[in-house]
C-alpha cells in the first residue's frame, strides 16, 4: 500500500513541473526570439550606419563616425526606454492612454507654429534646438495605439459607433495634422495601423471593408493634392521618365540593390553611398544592405521582419487579457507596416515616402520610440503563458 502511494505521490510530483515547463518554455521561446531578432537587426544597423555614412560625413564633417556616434546614443536611449517599459506592468499604460494622446496632439500642433517648428527640406516634422530634434509624429504612433487598445478592449467589437467612429475621429485628428506637416508617409502607417487594431478587435469584416475603400480613395487623393507628390507616384510606374529627379532614388536603388548580386560586393565597398544614393543611411539602409552584403543577407532581414510578425501575433493571441492583445498586435503591426513600406519603396513597388526602416535605418525618434514600443511587446510576452 505504501509503495503505491509513493507511486502516486512520484507521479504528481513529475506531472506538475511538467506542464510548468512546457508553459514557461513556450514563453520563453517568444520572448527569447523577440529579442534576439530585435538586437540582430539594430547591431546590423548600426553596422550599416557606419558604412552607408562615412563617405558623406567624412565630406561634410571631416568625421567618418559622425553619424555612428550619433546612433549610438539614440539605440542607447532606446534600450532604456526598452527596459524601462520591461519593469512595470504594462496594464498601467491604460493608465497613461488618454494623457499620451492628448500630449501627441499637442506636440503635433507646436510642430506646424511658425519658429517653434523646425522646418527641413520644406517639412515641419521636428521639435528642438540644433542638432538635438525630436519628432512628434513617432511618439503620436505609440499614442495612438496605446489609446486604441485601451478603448477598443473596452467596448464590443460589434458596435462600429462604440468602435470604428472613435477611432476615426482619432485617426482624423491625428492624422490630418501629421499630413498637415506635410507627411503623408507617416499619415498613411497611421492609417494602417487604426485598422490593423480595428481588424484584431473582432471589427466586422464589411465595415472595415467599406472604410479601408474610402481611406484608400482619400490616400490617392491627397496624393494627388501636390505636385511633387504626383511626381513621386507616376515616377513609381515609369522612373526613366525624369531619371535625373524624382526617378532618381528610385534607380540608384535598383542599381545597388542589383550590384550586390548573391553574395554582395562586400562590407564597405558600396558604390551608391559615394553620392549617388540619397539619404542612404535612413530611407535606403536596405539597399546599401543589398548592396554590400548582397541578395542572401536582404532576404534574412525580410526574414528577420516576419520572425518578428509571427512571434509578436502568438503574443497577442496569448496575452492575458484583451488590452495586452491589442496592444501587442498594434505594435507589432506598426513593425510590419513600416518595414513593408519602407523595404517596398526602395524596391520601386511602392512611392518614396520617407518612412524609416525599423532598428535599422538611422534616426533618434524613430530609434528611441521602437525600442520603447518593443520592450512593451516584449513586457507583454513575458506575462503570456
Amino acid at each position: 500500500m505504501s509503495a503505491a502511494r509513493e507511486k502516486v505521490a512520484a507521479d504528481r510530483a513529475t506531472s506538475r513541473p511538467t506542464g510548468s515547463v512546457r508553459a514557461g518554455s513556450g514563453r520563453s521561446v517568444r520572448f527569447l526570439v523577440l529579442w534576439s531578432t530585435a538586437m540582430l537587426l539594430g547591431l546590423l544597423g548600426m553596422v550599416m550606419v557606419l558604412s552607408s555614412s562615412s563617405v558623406s560625413d567624412l565630406r561634410d564633417y571631416d568625421d567618418a563616425w559622425y553619424h555612428l556616434r550619433r546612433q549610438v546614443v539614440w539605440v542607447a536611449l532606446g534600450l532604456a526606454g526598452l527596459f524601462t517599459a520591461l519593469r512595470f506592468d504594462y496594464r498601467r499604460l491604460r493608465h497613461l492612454a488618454r494623457p499620451g494622446l492628448i500630449l501627441a496632439v499637442v506636440l503635433l500642433v507646436l510642430v506646424l507654429i511658425p519658429g517653434v517648428g523646425t522646418r527641413v527640406n520644406g517639412s515641419a516634422r521636428w521639435l528642438g534646438v540644433r542638432d538635438v530634434t525630436f519628432q512628434p509624429s513617432e511618439f503620436a504612433k505609440l499614442a495612438v495605439i496605446v489609446f486604441g487598445a485601451n478603448l477598443l478592449a473596452n467596448r464590443s467589437s460589434g458596435s462600429t459607433r462604440l468602435t470604428l467612429w472613435p477611432m476615426l475621429v482619432v485617426l482624423i485628428g491625428v492624422g490630418g495634422l501629421v499630413f498637415l506637416e506635410p507627411d503623408l508617409g507617416t499619415t498613411v502607417v497611421l492609417a494602417a495601423i487604426v485598422a490593423s487594431l480595428l481588424f484584431f478587435a473582432g471589427l466586422r469584416l464589411d465595415a472595415l471593408l467599406v472604410t479601408g475603400t474610402v481611406g484608400l480613395g482619400l490616400v490617392a487623393g491627397m496624393s494627388m493634392s501636390a505636385s511633387y507628390r504626383r511626381d513621386r507616384l507616376f515616377s513609381l510606374f515609369d522612373p526613366w521618365n525624369d531619371p535625373l529627379n524624382t526617378g532618381w532614388q528610385t534607380i540608384q536603388a535598383g542599381v545597388a540593390i542589383s550590384s550586390g548580386g548573391l553574395w554582395g560586393a562586400g562590407l564597405g565597398a558600396s558604390r551608391a553611398k559615394w553620392g549617388f544614393l540619397p539619404f542612404a543611411q535612413t530611407d535606403f539602409i536596405f539597399a546599401i544592405v543589398a548592396e554590400e552584403l548582397g541578395f542572401l543577407a536582404a532576404m534574412a532581414v525580410i526574414l528577420a521582419y516576419l520572425v518578428l510578425g509571427v512571434m509578436g501575433l502568438s503574443t497577442a493571441l496569448r496575452a492575458p487579457d484583451r488590452f495586452g492583445q491589442l496592444l501587442a498586435a498594434g505594435i507589432t503591426s506598426w513593425i510590419l507596416i513600416q518595414a513593408f513600406v519602407n523595404i517596398g519603396a526602395v524596391l520601386g513597388l511602392l512611392p518614396i515616402t520617407g518612412v524609416p526602416l525599423p532598428f535599422v535605418s538611422y534616426g533618434g525618434s524613430s530609434t528611441i520610440l521602437s525600442l520603447t514600443a518593443f520592450g512593451i511587446l516584449l513586457n507583454i510576452a513575458r506575462q503570456t503563458p
